[in-house]
């Protein structure tokens, strides 16, 4: 869960130059259609919180060693699965043993940072299509409408414009959080507009309905619903705004 430092996974050696790794994680995206995955694993069983874990890569064709559930979100899709580990074989230490803490959070501060990059890609096909919707359906003369398709376009510039000047500075501790809550927040914003610009259809399903597929939707109102996501997966809201405030402004620690 959300808890990273708190993880009882645990490595041991397996005589063979590499670990076997007994545990589960839960919210593993893409899972089942991954070749390999990473594992942040306790390799000091003596160890406590952020320190005595390793960074393993782990093959996931391994029978009978690694399972993995697929979890249905409200999308009817399983982007996320929880996997369970038994004695899986990992051959691979990224960092060193003793130091996954460090690679992980380098790992994290990319992946809510200036990769998104890449993201943005994706989150300027999907306003292009809210604002094509908004066009054929007449919507983009509706001044709400039009002032926050603009403002859609304006924020996702800001993002881009973002990540470019924080491309290099990789001591910047605040600087992936701040990317973080902008996406995340941005993409809900989308979805809510997305289905507002569909209307009454952005509340129903297509038809003709069907026993075979009774779960369809159309790509607003996937967006609409995966987005509510956004301000969760890859650290919450709640704890970027924490890494900014301890890490960044100096204010004293929440309380434990």
């Amino acid at each position: 869960g959300s808890d990273l430092a708190g993880v009882r996974t645990a490595a041991v050696p397996d005589g063979a130059g590499g670990y076997a790794v007994t545990g589960q994680k839960i919210w593993t995206s893409l899972a089942l259609d991954a070749d390999w995955c990473f594992v942040l694993a306790r390799t000091d069983p003596g160890s406590t919180r952020h320190h005595g874990l390793s960074f393993l890569l782990v093959e996931m064709d391994q029978p009978g060693r690694i399972e993995v559930r697929p979890i249905r979100q409200l999308t009817g899709t399983s982007e996320f699965n929880e996997v369970f580990l038994d004695g899986a074989r990992a051959a691979e230490t990224v960092g060193g043993e003793g130091n996954g803490w460090q690679v992980a959070m380098g790992l994290l501060a990319l992946e809510r940072g200036v990769s998104t990059l890449a993201q943005q890609i994706g989150f300027a096909r999907e306003l292009d299509r809210v604002v094509a919707a908004a066009v054929a359906s007449g919507s983009a003369e509706d001044p709400v409408i039009r002032a926050r398709l603009v403002r859609q376009w304006a924020e996702l510039d800001t993002m881009r414009r973002h990540a470019l000047r924080t491309l290099g500075s990789t001591g910047d501790p605040g600087a992936p959080s701040v990317a973080k809550l902008l996406w995340g927040g941005w993409h809900q914003r989308l979805g809510e507009l997305a289905v507002q610009v569909a209307g009454e259809a952005g509340a129903v399903g297509p038809e003709p309905w069907s026993e075979r597929r009774p779960y369809e939707l159309d790509s607003a109102q996937h967006l609409f619903l995966f987005s509510r996501a956004d301000t969760i997966y890859g650290g919450s809201d709640e704890i970027q705004r924490n890494i900014i405030a301890e890490r960044v402004l100096g204010l004293p620690r929440e309380p434990r």
